[in-house]
């Protein structure tokens, strides 16, 4: 009988020890879960962040990088984040371009048949002007590099290439849209100059008919005439492509005055918290402190800096002391010429950092869809045990690929995360690049939405780590 509650205390036991695990697990999910309500909870009756975006994008304004206004971000952002009293707040200093735009571009089409006819035109970032008397030329139209190489010099030299390549609205993301079409914008000044053209207009990068120029950078090639870039509106494209049609000896008339500087002294701000059982590791939220100098770069990249820093509100409001080091870091300098995220990447290798994780936030203040994550297998597994954490929010993708242009130069050191925040794109490009990227059109609530996600995953890569097997979220 003795023997008999012996072999049943026994096995009950040993009932209880494989329970711990699952029970363990189980408690990590509820305790990770009212942790991530409550940041949920704060940023979207908070409105802190978005008077933060109010006084960046009203108070300084568009802050290409070189300018006063740029310069004005880094001392703002830098008191935002030293009034929050965090554990250390610092510049770190980077050289970066100075591109002036100059006097407003003219765009003007003159043909015979149908008379003059303004349209809006934008010089690209890096371009060279045309001089104060402008530049008026003829105008071949092409879809494709591979177009304007089988017209050869004969058919380009002296002329104006207009690179009417549009967006192919088939696909769902925009993203994939933009990049099938942003090469024209960065490449097609060398290609054409190869042929002797003497400037170029490329179709604005947008999904959208607007009667709105889109500007963004473009790249000359050493040893190859400089000549004028601009981006024309899709509207002002279309109405180019349909006269060359009726009349195709037009000229069209540009003027753009814009010049490259001398390279200015700027800086990537940085604020952090210093974890508390592994601060050697550490995990980065981002976005980029500069934008173009038209508009207020609000979607672009104004959010994604007000994102960070709002992630590291959000922890500190409710008391966390996380395990990993979590720092939010304002790049200098994406827009044209990266120097901010590839100085960043260089210091870190120098000083032998460990980066577990970077998050970016750059593709608008849109309601978060999830995050795209470029991340190895085992990594990428634990990461999907994350979903039922992350699903109630409407962050139902977490794919493969991912990323931003600022955290890309980490990439292969001490097998990184590399994460991307993933907004729903439909509204992106009609404001990218533009004008009318502003504050108003920004929502609070989207943006917010954006805040407690990045929140919540930094949050759970501090506290479980991404070596690919730690605690996993319970069903």
């Amino acid at each position: 009988m003795l023997l008999k509650h012996k072999l049943r205390a026994l096995v009950a036991g040993a009932a209880m020890l494989a329970a711990i695990p699952a029970m363990a697990q189980q408690n990590t999910y509820k305790s990770d879960s009212t942790v991530i309500r409550k940041f949920y909870d704060d940023a979207l009756t908070s409105y802190e962040s978005y008077e933060n975006l109010r006084f960046l994008t009203k108070n300084i304004g568009a802050r290409l990088s070189g300018s006063p206004q740029a310069a004005a971000a880094v001392e703002w952002s830098r008191q935002v984040m030293e009034e929050m009293g965090l554990d250390r707040v610092y510049l770190q200093e980077v050289m970066v371009p100075y591109w002036v735009r100059g006097d407003k571009e003219i765009g003007r089409i003159l043909s015979g048949r149908n008379g003059s006819q303004e349209v809006n035109i934008l010089a690209l970032g890096s371009s060279v002007g045309t001089g104060t008397q402008g530049l008026s030329a003829e105008v071949v139209e092409v879809q494709n590099f591979e177009e304007l190489e089988k017209l050869g010099k004969k058919k380009v030299k002296g002329k104006i290439v207009f690179f009417n390549r549009p967006f192919d609205n088939r696909h769902v993301v925009t993203g994939a849209a933009y990049g099938g079409a942003v090469d024209q914008r960065g490449g097609g000044a060398v290609a054409a100059a190869k042929l002797g053209a003497v400037g170029v207009l490329v179709r604005s990068m947008t999904n959208d008919i607007q009667d709105v120029a889109h500007t963004g950078n473009m790249r000359y090639e050493d040893g190859v005439e400089k000549i004028p870039a601009a981006a024309i509106s899709t509207k002002g494209a279309d109405e180019l492509s349909a006269m060359l049609k009726n009349d195709a000896n037009l000229k069209f008339y540009m003027r753009m005055t814009c010049e490259t500087r001398p390279d200015v002294l700027s800086y990537n701000v940085i604020g952090e918290i210093k974890g508390s059982e592994k601060p050697e590791e550490i995990i980065v939220v981002g976005g980029h402190l500069d934008s173009w100098d038209v508009g207020e770069g609000a979607h672009d990249d104004g959010t994604g800096c007000v994102q960070s820093i709002e992630v590291l509100r959000l922890l500190k409001a409710q008391g966390i002391k996380p395990k990993r080091t979590i720092r939010a870091v304002m790049f200098m300098n994406e827009e044209n010429g990266l120097r901010g995220g590839r100085k960043y990447a260089e210091e870190a290798k120098a000083k032998n950092e460990k980066h577990v994780a970077a998050i970016e936030s750059d593709a608008g203040g849109f309601t978060p869809r999830g995050f795209g994550f470029d991340a190895n297998d085992q990594q990428y597994a634990q990461i999907l045990t994350w979903q039922p954490l992350l699903a109630p929010y409407g962050l139902h993708e977490l794919n493969r690929g991912g990323g931003g242009a600022d955290i890309g130069p980490l990439k292969g050191q001490n097998n990184v995360v590399l994460i991307g925040l993933r907004p729903d794109s439909q509204r992106y490009f009609d404001y990218h690049h533009t004008h009318i990227d502003t504050f108003e059109t920004v929502n609070r609530r989207e943006m917010q939405l954006g805040s407690a996600g990045m929140a919540a995953l930094v949050y759970l890569i501090s506290e479980h780590g991404l070596n690919g097997g730690s605690a996993k979220a319970g069903k």
